[in-house]
Protein backbone atom coordinates (compact mmCIF):
# COMPACT_ATOMS: atom_id res chain seq x y z
CA UNK A 1 0.00 0.00 0.00
CA UNK A 2 1.06 3.48 -0.68
CA UNK A 3 1.88 5.83 2.24
CA UNK A 4 -0.84 8.29 1.19
CA UNK A 5 -3.51 5.56 1.29
CA UNK A 6 -2.43 4.53 4.80
CA UNK A 7 -2.42 8.16 5.88
CA UNK A 8 -5.94 8.59 4.48
CA UNK A 9 -7.16 5.53 6.38
CA UNK A 10 -5.63 6.78 9.63
CA UNK A 11 -7.06 10.27 9.17
CA UNK A 12 -10.50 8.84 8.31
CA UNK A 13 -10.49 6.52 11.31
CA UNK A 14 -9.39 9.30 13.66
CA UNK A 15 -12.02 11.66 12.24
CA UNK A 16 -14.72 9.01 12.62
CA UNK A 17 -13.71 8.32 16.22
CA UNK A 18 -13.76 12.02 17.07
CA UNK A 19 -17.14 12.50 15.38
CA UNK A 20 -18.56 9.50 17.26
CA UNK A 21 -17.30 10.85 20.57
CA UNK A 22 -18.75 14.31 19.85
CA UNK A 23 -22.16 12.81 19.03
CA UNK A 24 -22.13 10.77 22.24
CA UNK A 25 -21.09 13.83 24.26
CA UNK A 26 -23.82 16.01 22.69
CA UNK A 27 -26.44 13.35 23.49
CA UNK A 28 -25.14 13.09 27.07
CA UNK A 29 -25.34 16.88 27.56
CA UNK A 30 -28.85 16.97 26.10
CA UNK A 31 -30.04 14.21 28.45
CA UNK A 32 -28.53 15.91 31.51
CA UNK A 33 -30.04 19.26 30.52
CA UNK A 34 -33.53 17.81 30.00
CA UNK A 35 -33.26 15.94 33.33
CA UNK A 36 -32.27 19.15 35.14
CA UNK A 37 -35.16 21.10 33.59
CA UNK A 38 -37.67 18.37 34.51
CA UNK A 39 -36.27 18.07 38.06
CA UNK A 40 -36.61 21.81 38.58
CA UNK A 41 -40.16 21.78 37.20
CA UNK A 42 -41.33 18.93 39.44
CA UNK A 43 -39.54 20.32 42.51
CA UNK A 44 -41.06 23.80 42.06
CA UNK A 45 -44.54 22.35 41.59
CA UNK A 46 -44.23 20.18 44.69
CA UNK A 47 -42.90 23.13 46.68
CA UNK A 48 -45.91 25.21 45.72
CA UNK A 49 -48.49 22.44 46.22
CA UNK A 50 -47.42 20.59 49.36
CA UNK A 51 -47.02 21.61 52.97
CA UNK A 52 -45.85 19.94 56.15
CA UNK A 53 -49.41 19.80 57.51
CA UNK A 54 -51.17 16.46 57.87
CA UNK A 55 -53.08 15.59 54.71
CA UNK A 56 -51.18 18.05 52.52
CA UNK A 57 -47.71 16.50 52.53
CA UNK A 58 -47.95 14.14 49.55
CA UNK A 59 -49.09 14.45 45.95
CA UNK A 60 -49.71 11.62 43.52
CA UNK A 61 -47.64 10.87 40.45
CA UNK A 62 -50.72 11.45 38.31
CA UNK A 63 -51.33 14.93 39.77
CA UNK A 64 -47.69 15.92 39.30
CA UNK A 65 -47.71 14.61 35.72
CA UNK A 66 -50.93 16.43 34.93
CA UNK A 67 -49.70 19.80 36.16
CA UNK A 68 -46.14 19.61 34.80
CA UNK A 69 -47.08 18.13 31.39
CA UNK A 70 -44.78 15.14 31.87
CA UNK A 71 -45.67 11.48 31.55
CA UNK A 72 -46.29 9.49 34.72
CA UNK A 73 -43.25 7.32 34.03
CA UNK A 74 -41.09 10.42 33.61
CA UNK A 75 -42.41 11.87 36.90
CA UNK A 76 -41.67 8.59 38.72
CA UNK A 77 -38.12 8.61 37.35
CA UNK A 78 -37.49 12.29 38.17
CA UNK A 79 -38.91 11.94 41.69
CA UNK A 80 -36.93 8.77 42.36
CA UNK A 81 -33.58 10.34 41.41
CA UNK A 82 -34.13 13.81 42.92
CA UNK A 83 -32.32 14.05 46.28
CA UNK A 84 -34.96 16.33 47.87
CA UNK A 85 -38.11 14.44 46.84
CA UNK A 86 -39.31 11.56 49.02
CA UNK A 87 -41.59 8.62 48.28
CA UNK A 88 -44.45 7.92 50.67
CA UNK A 89 -43.84 4.92 52.89
CA UNK A 90 -47.44 4.81 54.09
CA UNK A 91 -50.33 2.62 53.00
CA UNK A 92 -50.96 4.61 49.80
CA UNK A 93 -48.51 4.04 46.97
CA UNK A 94 -47.15 6.40 44.35
CA UNK A 95 -47.18 9.58 46.47
CA UNK A 96 -44.31 12.08 46.59
CA UNK A 97 -43.34 14.89 48.95
CA UNK A 98 -40.60 17.36 49.80
CA UNK A 99 -41.16 16.73 53.50
CA UNK A 100 -39.34 13.69 54.84
CA UNK A 101 -40.89 11.71 57.66
CA UNK A 102 -39.20 12.38 60.98
CA UNK A 103 -39.32 8.94 62.63
CA UNK A 104 -36.22 7.32 61.15
CA UNK A 105 -34.40 4.44 62.74
CA UNK A 106 -31.13 5.19 64.52
CA UNK A 107 -29.72 2.08 62.85
CA UNK A 108 -30.55 3.20 59.33
CA UNK A 109 -27.54 3.77 57.10
CA UNK A 110 -27.45 7.45 56.15
CA UNK A 111 -24.20 7.33 54.22
CA UNK A 112 -22.21 9.04 56.97
CA UNK A 113 -19.70 6.27 57.46
CA UNK A 114 -17.45 5.01 54.73
CA UNK A 115 -16.36 1.40 54.77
Amino acid sequence: MDATVRDGIVVGAAGGAIAGFMLWFAEYLHKKTVDAIDKRSVYRWLKANTSNEAGHQYRSTRAIASWTNLTEDRVRFICSVHPKIYLSTGPKEDLWSLHERGDRSVYEDRGLLEV
